[in-house]
């Protein structure tokens, strides 16, 4: 792994105490994206160390981390969200954590602003969040996100970050098959004070395009409503699932239907990624 010292980041005076940035990246199969990610992350300026935490990928995706430029540190654990992000968080070296998905964009000027809240006794929170595309379905989306991050509520989408000794404390990510980043936002707004931090971070809309933005806001907020009134995660995640089969099976139908027409689907220069 390279030094956290990052090329095209010259050092000035009392550069060398600001803190380390673990960026802990989850993976399952993102070959095809992580490239670009940390393309990304390797022109960020300020001390970062990037961690892949993959969750078995068949892909090549751990191969193509270990042969980029950035030498970004590799763990290996057992598939799922939570389990991958705390291994990759074990393995972290850094003062504060940013756990970023593969689909995901950092701001430019996210290591200053971290260092900022950071030493102003924030412990973490999220990023304010724009979605992917200029169209009329990604602000809206973004507007319904800012409402209810205003009300306290925000996911691991927005990116979220905490000090290293926040994490600690509150012991990681709970092993949920669901609804694992809101569990440790929740707990995280209970122990201290949090920031949204400005930007903002980029994440890409179109896994949310193919419901639509009425049913995309229900499977939001009646999930999380029925989460919060105490139905367990494994009945929830049962719940979820037709959702996202839901979303994978649409894709299949415009691409077939692009097919019989002759027409070349555009990948409208977005990629779903595999921890939404």
């Amino acid at each position: 792994m390279r030094a956290p010292s990052r090329q095209g980041a010259p050092l000035t005076r009392g550069a060398a105490r600001a803190p380390l940035v673990s960026v802990v990246v989850p993976t399952l199969d993102e070959a095809r994206g992580l490239p670009g990610l940390l393309d990304h992350l390797d022109g960020l300026r300020g001390r970062f160390e990037v961690v892949v935490a993959d969750g078995g990928s068949r892909d090549g995706t751990r191969e193509l981390a270990r042969a980029h430029a950035l030498e970004p540190a590799v763990v290996e654990s057992a598939r799922g969200r939570a389990g991958q992000l705390n291994a990759g968080a074990r393995a972290a070296r850094g003062e504060l954590l940013v756990f970023l998905h593969a689909d995901s964009r950092l701001p430019p000027g996210a290591h200053a602003t971290l260092t900022a809240a950071s030493r102003s006794g924030i412990e973490g929170g999220n990023f304010d969040l724009r979605f992917a595309g200029s169209d009329l379905f990604s602000r809206l989306l973004g507007a319904v996100y800012a409402a209810q991050r205003r009300c306290g509520v925000y996911y691991g989408d927005s990116t979220l970050w905490v000090t290293r000794a926040a994490w600690d404390e509150l012991g990681g990510f709970r092993a949920l098959p669901i609804m694992d980043d809101y569990d440790f936002a929740r707990r995280l707004e209970r122990r201290g004070r949090t920031a949204r931090l400005p930007g903002p971070a980029l994440t890409s809309a179109r896994r949310w395009r193919r419901m639509g933005i009425p049913r995309t806001v229900v499977s939001w907020v009646v999930i999380r409503w029925l989460y919060l009134a105490g139905i367990p995660p494994e009945r929830l995640a049962a719940l979820y699932r037709p959702v996202r089969e839901e979303r994978a099976g649409s894709a299949d139908r415009r691409r077939k239907g692009g097919a019989r027409s002759g027409r070349k689907l555009g990948s409208g220069g977005e990629r779903e990624g595999s921890h939404c």
